[in-house]
Formats: C-alpha cells, sequence, structure tokens
C-alpha cells in the first residue's frame, strides 16, 4: 500500500512557527549590530547645511578614499554665491564687498585665497600685490607687508561666521592646511566649497578633511574622457560637485551628473537670461558679479512656479 508523503498540518505549523522565529533572530541581530558603538562610529552622518543633504559616510580602510553615498534630494534653493563678493557693488574681494552682498540677498560667498609667507590665507584674486611698478607674489610678503584692503580669510569669518557657504578657489594647494585650520576654528568647514581644476588635489583634500565640500572646476572641452566617465570618477573620489561656466550647461548635462549624485554649478552667469536659463535648468549654485540681478532671478523663478 502507497504511503502519504505529505506533511501533516502540526509539521506545518512547526516548520512555519520556526521560520519565524528565526526571522527575528536575523532582524534582531541586525538592529543590534547597526546601533552598536562601532557601527556609530564608522558610519556617523554629516550634514551639509548649505546643501540640504545628509551623507553618511562609511569609514575607508587603511590607505582607501572610499565611496561617499550622497542623497539624490534637491536642495530647497540654488546657493547665490556673490563672485568676489560681489564686485558689480564693492571693490572686489573687500570685507565691504562681502558684507553688502550679504545685505543684497547672496546666500554664498565666493573668493580666491593664497597665503602670505608667514602662512596667513589671504583673499585675493591675483597672485600678486601692489602697484604696478612694484607688484609682488603674495607668498613672498608677510602679512604686516600686504596691503590693508586685503582681507584675511580669518577678517571674512568674523564678519559672516561659519556658517555662510564659502566657495574659495584654491590657487596654490600649499595653502590647502591654513585654510582649513581658519575653518575649523570657526566651524565653517561643513559650509566650505574647495574648488580647483586638478581632481588629484581634491582628491588630496578628501584624505585630510572629511567634511568640506569640494567642487571640481573645469569647462566642457577640457573633459577629454567625456561627461559620463568624469562623473563617474568624480563620485568616486567623493568629490561633490562640477562647476562649469554658464554657457556650457545643458538639460543633458544636470541630468547626466545628478545621476552621479554631483551637485551642479555655474560661473559666469551675469545677465538676467542667463541667469534665467541657470534657474530653470535647476543648477544647485550660481556665482554672479551682480547680487541683485541673482535675487531677482530666483524672486521671477519662484513667481512662476
Amino acid at each position: 500500500m502507497a504511503t502519504d508523503s505529505r506533511p501533516s498540518r502540526e509539521t506545518d505549523s512547526a516548520v512555519m512557527t520556526s521560520s519565524r522565529v528565526r526571522s527575528r533572530e536575523r532582524r534582531a541581530t541586525a538592529t543590534t549590530a547597526d546601533t552598536s558603538p562601532k557601527a556609530t562610529r564608522s558610519q556617523a552622518p554629516s550634514t551639509w547645511p548649505s546643501l540640504g543633504v545628509v551623507a553618511s559616510y562609511a569609514r575607508p580602510g587603511e590607505g582607501q578614499t572610499g565611496h561617499v553615498p550622497r542623497s539624490t534630494e534637491r536642495p530647497p534653493a540654488p546657493i547665490l554665491f556673490a563672485h568676489r563678493g560681489g564686485r558689480a557693488h564693492s571693490p572686489e574681494n573687500s570685507l565691504q564687498a562681502f558684507e553688502t552682498a550679504i545685505r543684497l540677498g547672496a546666500t554664498g560667498l565666493e573668493s580666491d585665497v593664497w597665503c602670505t609667507a608667514d602662512g596667513i590665507p589671504v583673499l585675493h584674486h591675483d597672485r600678486r600685490v601692489g602697484s604696478a611698478w612694484r607688484r609682488r607674489p603674495i607668498d613672498s610678503l608677510a602679512r604686516d607687508r600686504i596691503p590693508d584692503d586685503v582681507p584675511t580669510l580669518e577678517d571674512l569669518y568674523r564678519l559672516v561666521g561659519g556658517g555662510v557657504p564659502l566657495s574659495l578657489d584654491i590657487r596654490d594647494p600649499a595653502v590647502t592646511p591654513a585654510v582649513l585650520e581658519v575653518a575649523r576654528r570657526h566651524e565653517g568647514t561643513r559650509s566650505l566649497w574647495l574648488c580647483h581644476p586638478d581632481r588629484s588635489v581634491l582628491a588630496d583634500i578628501r584624505e585630510t578633511d572629511r567634511d568640506v565640500i569640494l567642487v571640481h572646476s573645469t569647462r566642457i572641452e577640457r573633459i577629454d574622457e567625456g561627461p559620463e566617465r568624469m562623473a563617474a570618477d568624480l563620485s568616486g573620489m567623493a568629490i561633490h560637485a562640477v562647476n562649469l561656466p554658464e554657457q556650457d550647461w545643458s538639460a543633458g548635462l544636470v541630468a547626466l551628473f545628478r545621476r552621479f549624485g554631483l551637485r551642479c554649478l555655474a560661473w559666469d552667469a551675469q545677465h538676467p537670461r542667463q541667469i534665467d536659463r541657470l534657474l530653470a535648468l535647476g543648477l544647485d549654485g550660481i556665482y554672479g558679479d551682480h547680487v541683485d540681478r541673482l535675487v531677482d532671478g530666483l524672486a521671477r523663478r519662484r513667481a512662476t512656479n
């Protein structure tokens, strides 16, 4: 006589109960691992208030750069960077310019940084200072020999604090340690955007600071490997943003870079039509000399949405 090989109802019940128990155990183990002190230290969140983004850094092993996961959430509004402090309104890179820019509605400031011979970061576009016939390199002069109208980075932080997004062109990579030291004293690293055209320089900065926002400044014609390959490389190197001149941006490029979690910044936006176009493309930050035009452009954009 054939024997019925189907399991009994009692066996079915026992198997299902055992499976549920194992599932609960696995969930409990995973929760314990996620909330253990070791896990908390290795995946502490880092918030970029200026971007409206929270990124969790998985600490890399010794000698590894590691990948920085980024949220795809858009910031609430593009950052309006006053180029050289908004030089259309006041002498460029002066404390007066930075103060005026904030008063006019700039939500970010931009400048170039150099170091004096005694290691003080100062804000000036050109490498040299002085009169037409006696111009000297900044790095050959001590701070007390630099003209008084050239502010230090310390001066700027004392004026605006560490919470205002500050974009600095690193004209000489050797200035980076001094810049970071000043920014840390004012709790400004998470609002500090460091820009450079050389990706290897940005990668070196990432090794020394995990909070600062890194920006690759370039032009379309300089991207030999193509935008997609470059975007993948930047994302893998934990570089956060791409900065292109206004005329290089298109809807397709914005979509491409966003796919790799990169922020999109545009410089040299001087006229209302340029500003309106960039805002329509959804750029994350716009640099211009005319703060009033940037502010008016954003107001127009909001009024039509």
